[in-house]
């Protein structure tokens, strides 16, 4: 009998939908990409009606054929008449992490805040994933989300401009932190009056421009301290060579750069969605895990899982929508993208499965040349409408990675920043003060999209390239070639290419 698991997350943002068909996920989806609500959550005993309806879809079955839903969160209601299967939320961001990898053992590190226990530490193997019931009353994730705030960025969903800032300073001051939050026997002791300890900081190492660059850096620094001193005892531990890591504070790839270069694990893999959307995809598996052992289920999880239009949906909508456009082979596609980014244009590209993770990894991205002058603006002042001093992702082929920079030899999610050996090719995308860049490297299996960077490495001499989200201000990544069209006539792109379709302005 076939096996139709559901993985239902995202209770307060960010909702997400997955299926599992006999321990192989075969399609995931977040609800905002179709609802087009940025970061849309869950009502009470609603499911993601959107996301589900798509991904069954997409693996070809119907509601009927499901035999469990599976949440993780306790504020996730569904309802009643539906098969639920709920499991510790900490469980599941571990199975995320670990069933998502290639390896057959491993400790698994889950720092998260959206439960009540907000550090975890597991083992892994084949057979069992078995918590080792190491919990803390303080935890790095929490500490985060408070530190945003005290920076008055906000809390939960705003720690990204925290790690954005502190990657613009050079961390020189996290000594004067020391006291304010220590590693002792094991756990992490956090000062009462820790916040007085940061806040006087900002107030010291602030700038004329209102920035206190040297205060997040000094902050970031000191909680990557004491991380490490908890990834090495867990190595001492439990003596593995592996370390996978789940939950929301791994999006930060400044601790995941940091656990990955620091030599204590010969091996350390990051999900593809290490957050509570994530928890979609490890609960289906752990289930299944559960009914025919962890070593039955598939470990191959696609970036790509989203839905995908061939070139008469696409051709239907710009039709319908009365634009001009032209129809090229692959090559003269490809062709084409290159000459608009050797004019510093930027280009949308949209091709295959969408991503349904939190980046995009080029199936849905706004490219650039990182050479061109004005890039940054362009894409924080004119696209975002957000901070000039934010950086931005490249990608680059894997092949040439190590010739670039200095780093991690692959980082396929883009879950890794790197040091670039020749600043002054990246001078226009790294605002000043930045050390490092987050990277994502492309394989051959890329198709089109290795394709294109090896054309431009070709043309100009450099294979890298700016890499961001497609999406207009405040929206989510696009879905539909409509949504594409829409972003691409609603903003300052240049250049869309939709499959085959190549739109000019």
């Amino acid at each position: 009998m076939t096996s139709t698991i559901v993985g239902i997350s995202g209770a307060k943002r960010n909702a997400c939908a997955a299926v599992s068909v006999d321990g192989r996920i075969r399609a995931a989806c977040e609800q905002e990409r179709l609802t087009r609500v940025r970061g849309v959550g869950l009502g009470v005993k609603q499911v993601p009606r959107e996301g589900l309806d798509q991904v069954l879809a997409l693996a070809e079955r119907r509601q009927e054929d499901v035999t469990s839903y599976v949440i993780a969160e306790s504020q996730i209601l569904l309802p009643g008449d539906l098969p639920a299967v709920s499991i510790d939320h900490h469980r599941a961001h571990a199975a995320t992490a670990f069933l998502t990898s290639p390896f057959q053992r491993a400790a698994v590190l889950v720092c998260d805040s959206s439960s009540e226990r907000e550090l975890s530490v597991w083992t892994a193997n084949e057979a069992t994933l078995e918590d080792e019931r190491w919990s803390w009353p303080h935890a790095f994730a929490t500490l985060y989300s408070d530190c945003a705030e005290l920076f008055r960025f906000g809390r939960h969903g705003h720690e990204h401009r925290l790690e954005a800032l502190a990657r613009l300073g050079s961390g020189e001051r996290a000594d004067e932190l020391r006291t304010a939050f220590r590693y002792v026997d094991g756990t992490l002791e956090v000062d009462d009056g820790w916040r007085g300890h940061v806040e006087r900081l900002i107030q010291r190492a602030r700038r004329p421009d209102g920035l206190a660059l040297e205060a997040a850096s000094a902050f970031q620094r000191r909680i990557g301290e004491l991380l490490l001193a908890l990834v090495a005892d867990i190595h001492v531990r439990f003596g593995h060579d592996t370390l996978c890591l789940g939950g929301g504070l791994f999006y930060n790839t400044y601790f995941t750069t940091l656990i990955r270069t620091s030599g204590i694990f010969k091996n350390v893999f990051v999900p593809i969605n290490p957050g509570n959307a994530g928890l979609a995809i490890g609960g289906p598996l752990l289930v299944a895990g559960t009914e025919g052992g962890l070593a039955t289920v598939s470990r191959e999880v696609s970036p790509f899982l989203g839905p995908e239009y061939d070139s008469c949906a696409i051709k239907a909508t710009l039709d319908g929508c009365k634009l001009s456009y032209a129809f090229l082979s692959e090559t003269d596609v490809i062709d084409a993208a290159v000459d608009a980014l050797s004019r510093g244009q930027l280009v949308a590209w949209f091709q295959g499965r969408m991503e349904w993770g939190h980046r995009s990894l080029g199936h849905r991205s706004i490219l650039a040349d990182p050479r061109s002058p004005y890039v940054l603006d362009n894409l924080n002042f004119f696209l975002r409408k957000r901070e000039r001093w934010r950086s931005f992702g490249v990608s680059v082929c894997e092949d040439a990675v190590a010739d670039q920079f200095c780093g991690p030899p692959s980082s396929p999610y883009m879950e890794y920043e790197y040091t670039t050996r020749d600043r002054e090719s990246l001078r226009h995308i790294m605002p000043p003060g930045a050390t490092s860049i987050r990277a994502q490297t492309v394989t051959p299996d890329a198709g089109p999209f290795w394709s294109l960077h090896k054309r431009m490495e070709h043309a100009t001499g450099s294979g890298v390239l700016v890499n961001t989200s497609f999406n207009g201000f405040h929206e989510p990544i696009v879905c539909s070639p409509r949504d594409a069209v829409s972003v691409f006539y609603g903003t300052g792109l240049e250049t869309l290419v939709l499959g085959q379709f190549v739109l000019r302005k």
